[in-house]
């Protein structure tokens, strides 16, 4: 099997944009999670899916328009990129249940990690590590199901 260079760097440069939009969807999540959690008191649950509704929408039209270029229908699109989310959330959510309350992480002391010490320090943490799971299994999704182009170049239907 031969390896179109072509194909490779498209690929390449379709990753690195993916992991920006990601950075800043990362950020969305995690500062609105942090208000909302931390600051206001909200519980963890709630704090982290509404932060990643906060993300999904950022990520959404970022990515149908700069990462995936896609002109399909939006409605289509938008339906499946809603599944994939749901889906992926609910992973990222049995992720954070195993840490926190399987593993016991939620109990970390707050000056965990030194110079920085927060308050829900155990939290905190399980949230970055649950969204690496959450943002793996939804580039795959995406990619391969919500803005997924055939061999031919014709976008799916």
């Amino acid at each position: 099997m031969k390896i179109d260079k072509a194909e490779a760097r498209q690929t390449g440069i379709q990753l690195l944009k993916y992991c920006v939009i990601g950075v800043m969807n990362t950020l969305i999540t995690l500062v609105v999670f942090y208000l909302l959690n931390t600051k206001m008191g909200l519980s963890y649950g709630i704090s982290n899916v509404v932060g990643y509704i906060f993300g999904v929408i950022n990520s959404f039209l970022w990515n149908r328009n700069w990462v995936f270029k896609t002109k399909n229908d939006f409605k289509r699109e938008l339906a499946l990129f809603v599944i994939g989310f749901l889906i992926c959330l609910a992973l990222q959510l049995f992720v954070s249940w195993i840490l926190l309350e399987v593993v016991g992480w939620k109990d970390l002391r707050d000056d965990i990690i030194p110079f920085f010490p927060m308050q829900k320090a155990g939290q905190n943490i399980v949230m970055v590590l649950a969204m690496v799971a959450y943002t793996l299994a939804n580039y795959a999704y995406n990619r391969f199901v919500t803005f997924r182009v055939d061999p031919k170049g014709t976008p799916g239907k």
